[in-house]
This record gives C-alpha cells, sequence and structure tokens, in this order.
C-alpha cells in the first residue's frame, strides 16, 4: 500500500499539461480446439514463469501496482513513443510493475496477451487495439476476473461498454476533417480553390481507429468540395516501407496527382521517398501536396526540409494520462468513459525549428 500512495503522488506530479492523439463485434464460442488448448497451456506456462521471477527476485510486487499492456507493436515512430511513454510512466519507483507485450500488429498476439495478464492476475489491463472489433469474449474474461480494462489510443466496437473502463486518445474524424479544411484554405491560398484537384490516400491498418477515423473525417470535407476527386485508397499499415510500395504504384497508376494524404508521418516519409524516386518534387514548392498525421520529430524534420506540407497532431504520452485514471480508480472515485485529447497541427508557415526544440516526440 505504501507504494500505492507514491504511486498517486507521483502521476499528480506527472500529468501536468499533457495533450494527445487514435465499439468489438461478437465472437462466438465454440468447443476448445487442439490449437486453443495449447495456447491456454502456453498462458498458463507464462504466468507460471512470471511468479517464480518475482519469488526468485525477493520482490513483493504486492506493494505495487501491476499493470500489463497490450501494445499494438512498433510499426512506427508514434508507437515507439506512446511504449516509451507507458514504460517510463509505470515503473516501480513510481509504484507499478509493468507487464508490456508487444502483438506485433496482430490480434491473435493481442487476445494471447490479454489471457496472460488474467493468468497473471494483474491489477490492471491496458490494449491499445489492433482493430476494432472481435474483443467482446476476452474482455468478458477479463471482467469475470474482475480485472479493469483501459483502452488506449485506439477504439473497440462494443455491444456492452462496461467491459471497459475508459478510453484515452484522439478524436480521430477531428483530425481528418482538420486536414479537409487546411487543404481547402492551402488551396485557395494558392489560386487553386476551383481547381480539380487529383488526390490518392495511403490509408493506415484498415479496420485501425485511427484509419476509420481520418478516412471518415476527409470523406465528410470530401462531400463539400466536388472538384476533389479521390482517385485511390490502397492501405501502408502505418509503415515507411509500405508506404512506399503504395505510391510507388499510385506514380504509376496516375500521372497527374496533386496531393497525398498519408494516415500517418511514417507512410508519408515513404511516399516521399517513391516521389523523389520517379523524378518528381513535392512539398510546398513541388509538384505534389504531401500532409500525413501524427506530427512526430521526424515530420517537423521533413516540413523544414521542404518535402512535407502539413502533418495533423496525435500526441502519443498516453502513461501519464492512462496512470491517472487508474489513480483515480484505486480511490474509487469515477472517471469519464471517453476522453478526447487536445490537438494542433503543423504546417511549413510555422515557426518549425523552434517548435521542434519543445518537442517531446
Amino acid at each position: 500500500m505504501k507504494k500505492k500512495l507514491m504511486a498517486i503522488a507521483m502521476t499528480a506530479a506527472m500529468v501536468g499539461s499533457l495533450t494527445a492523439c487514435g465499439g468489438g463485434a461478437k465472437e462466438t464460442t465454440a468447443a476448445p480446439t487442439e490449437a486453443a488448448k495449447t495456447e491456454a497451456a502456453e498462458t498458463e506456462a507464462k504466468a507460471e514463469e512470471s511468479k517464480e521471477a518475482d519469488a526468485g527476485s525477493g520482490k513483493a510486487d504486492g506493494d505495487l501496482i501491476t499493470v500489463g499492456y497490450a501494445q499494438v507493436g512498433a510499426e512506427s515512430d508514434w508507437r515507439t513513443a506512446n511504449t516509451e511513454s507507458f514504460k517510463s510512466t509505470f515503473t516501480e519507483e513510481n509504484g507499478y510493475k509493468l507487464i508490456f507485450d508487444d502483438a506485433q500488429q496482430k490480434q491473435e498476439n493481442q487476445i494471447k496477451a490479454i489471457r496472460s495478464f488474467i493468468q497473471q492476475e494483474v491489477d490492471y489491463i491496458v490494449v491499445a487495439p489492433v482493430v476494432e472489433t472481435g474483443w467482446e469474449t476476452v474482455l468478458e474474461e477479463a471482467k469475470e476476473a474482475g480485472i479493469p480494462v483501459i483502452l488506449s489510443d485506439r477504439q473497440m466496437q462494443l455491444s456492452d461498454d462496461s467491459l471497459y473502463e475508459a478510453w484515452v486518445g484522439g478524436n480521430f474524424v477531428k483530425e481528418g476533417e482538420t486536414c479537409g479544411d487546411w487543404l481547402a484554405k492551402y488551396l485557395e491560398d494558392q489560386g487553386r480553390g476551383d481547381e480539380e484537384i487529383n488526390m490518392v490516400t495511403i490509408q493506415g491498418t484498415i479496420g485501425a481507429s485511427a484509419q476509420v477515423g481520418r478516412t471518415e473525417g476527409m470523406d465528410n470535407k470530401l462531400k463539400e468540395h466536388s472538384n476533389w476527386k479521390m482517385l485511390d485508397r490502397q492501405s501502408g499499415e502505418f509503415t515507411q516501407a509500405k508506404g512506399q510500395e503504395v505510391m510507388e504504384s499510385f506514380l504509376k497508376s496516375y500521372p497527374d496527382i496533386d496531393v497525398v494524404i498519408c494516415e500517418n508521418d511514417n507512410e508519408a516519409f515513404g511516399a516521399i521517398d517513391a516521389i523523389h524516386a520517379a523524378g518528381k518534387t513535392c512539398g510546398p514548392n513541388g509538384d505534389i501536396i504531401v500532409v500525413s498525421f501524427d506530427s512526430v520529430k521526424a515530420a517537423f524534420e521533413s516540413m523544414i526540409k521542404g518535402d512535407l506540407n502539413a502533418t495533423f497532431e496525435c500526441n502519443p504520452l498516453h502513461g501519464p494520462r492512462v496512470a491517472e485514471i487508474i489513480q483515480k480508480l484505486e480511490k474509487g472515485e469515477q472517471v469519464d468513459k471517453v476522453q478526447y485529447v487536445d490537438e494542433a497541427y503543423f504546417d511549413t508557415s510555422m515557426d518549425l525549428e523552434n517548435i521542434l526544440k519543445d518537442r517531446a516526440y
């Protein structure tokens, strides 16, 4: 309990001026297969290994709040910063024990991790879901075990919202709409407001909250501009390599692209590489307008270099915000179910070098 009280004090000091970034379909229950039995055995073995390791260390984990974090993966700079935010927040010094699992962008790995957390009897489970659907069964298991679940970044589509305590993340639809509004003003300022504008989109992982919301937000703005033509959309899986591959395909299929919308910064970096390799230019003085989402440091460097036009913020530093929620739950307080965080955008008209100096990610 002493360390739990210390965690409350440490969290209050850490939350400060945080600004940040982003319901499962029902699963049917079938008779256990050999694969399911194997998974259950692996999960139980992991739990026993964890208990044995703790016993060997002589550490009194009863004084710590144990948090299991089922992370999407390490597909982007944003995700790396998000992971570091949790690891630096949920430390023993702050009164926590963090059990971290990298799902490598596979939902089945996250489900396995959640079941492992349940077996290990963690105090809280945090999930940044790979996709929005297919979570009800495993969350029911967590609920039956009496373990609160907190969602970070991405959302889930659930018929029963009592399966989680709170969600923290960005308003992805608003991000997409903000991008559309920025683009309309930018084109107007260039004297191109009435021109036919040919666009392509490099989407994120299909079904992920950020992909769904940003696509929807941009669609809302497409309806307002009959001269905007969306030529094609393909998934870049939120990675630089796939973003480059998709952009190479677009450039071969569509010779007159005016705008590339990338649903994260890393996809934009890949798209920029493809544009240069094709002998074209991009950015404020180039042939193609490139915009993206997340606003990681490398995006600022790309804007300063003159390749990227704008980036729309999705702050990854969720660790302190989730810790704040946990401390409220520890004290029996109510928490807001949905917690959108403040976000901004950045473009080449701003003093980017000075802004970059103060960026934490």
